[in-house]
């Protein structure tokens, strides 16, 4: 069985590591810029000790005082309904960045809180800004993480709004394995995080649907399930079911 991404414990002197030491330095904010810069980038940045499961990041309505960098595990983003409710906005896997949405108005509009055990760096958003005003390669940076999360969302909303449920799942695992894939990790298998009931609330289905459809792609041969760990045994045929022209699947195969 290839590894898996929590199979990788956390190494606690692995925190200290550098930017420029980093496995993660591609996807990050250092990306495109000097040694010598991201020595100065790096003398900022605060690398905290792991996160615990449901620990938060910030709340809602919380000033922004730093951005965070996902180092390892993975974090939830969501904001509440006039109900109560959560409603999840994001999936943050390692060398993703959070709080981009409190640089409008200095205050953050979703609470962030950790899945599993997860590691992150903590960026003092005025000591960043200063730098990025001194380093163009940054500021550049900073643009197109701003640019890429407006596309995610534009996306997102494309989703939501014209696919079905079965592309929406889809849509999701091939999502993983794409950004697993880029982190270094199994693309084609990688365990969940996130519960069945997080997966539901993002993607707007009833829990019993996202169940039910795990298990329509596990019978199809699209997906291998074992309680967390997803492998995907046909990417072709994921990929066909998550776009316009929809493969429909058996439906005298599922249960």
């Amino acid at each position: 069985m290839s590894e898996t991404p929590q199979s990788k414990v956390i190494d606690l002197k692995g925190l200290q590591v550098a930017c420029q030491n980093c496995g993660l330095h591609s996807l990050c904010i250092p990306m495109g810029i000097s040694s010598e810069d991201m020595d100065r980038l790096d003398k900022i940045i605060k690398r905290r000790r792991p996160v615990q499961r449901n620990d938060y990041i910030y709340h809602a309505g919380d000033k922004l005082t730093s951005l965070y960098a996902v180092r390892s595990g993975s974090i939830k983003s969501y904001s509440l309904t006039d109900d109560g409710q959560e409603q999840i906005i994001g999936f943050h896997l390692p060398g993703e960045l959070l709080g981009l949405d409190a640089i409008h108005d200095g205050a953050h509009h979703c609470s962030a809180r950790a899945l599993e055990t997860t590691s992150i760096c903590e960026i003092p958003f005025e000591e960043l800004e200063d730098l990025a005003q001194k380093i163009p390669g940054l500021q550049h940076q900073l643009f197109r993480l701003m640019s890429k999360e407006l596309q995610s969302d534009e996306h997102f909303m494309l989703v939501l709004g014209k696919k079905t449920s079965e592309e929406r799942l889809s849509n999701f695992l091939l999502s993983l394995s794409t950004r697993f894939k880029q982190r270094g990790f199994s693309g084609t298998e990688f365990n969940l995080s996130m519960s069945r009931n997080d997966i539901a609330n993002y993607l707007g289905l009833a829990v019993e649907t996202v169940s039910r459809l795990f298990t329509r792609f596990q019978n199809a041969g699209l997906i291998e399930v074992n309680r967390k760990l997803i492998e995907i045994k046909d990417m072709d045929g994921l990929g066909e079911l998550a776009g316009s022209k929809c493969k429909k699947l058996d439906k005298s195969n599922m249960v």
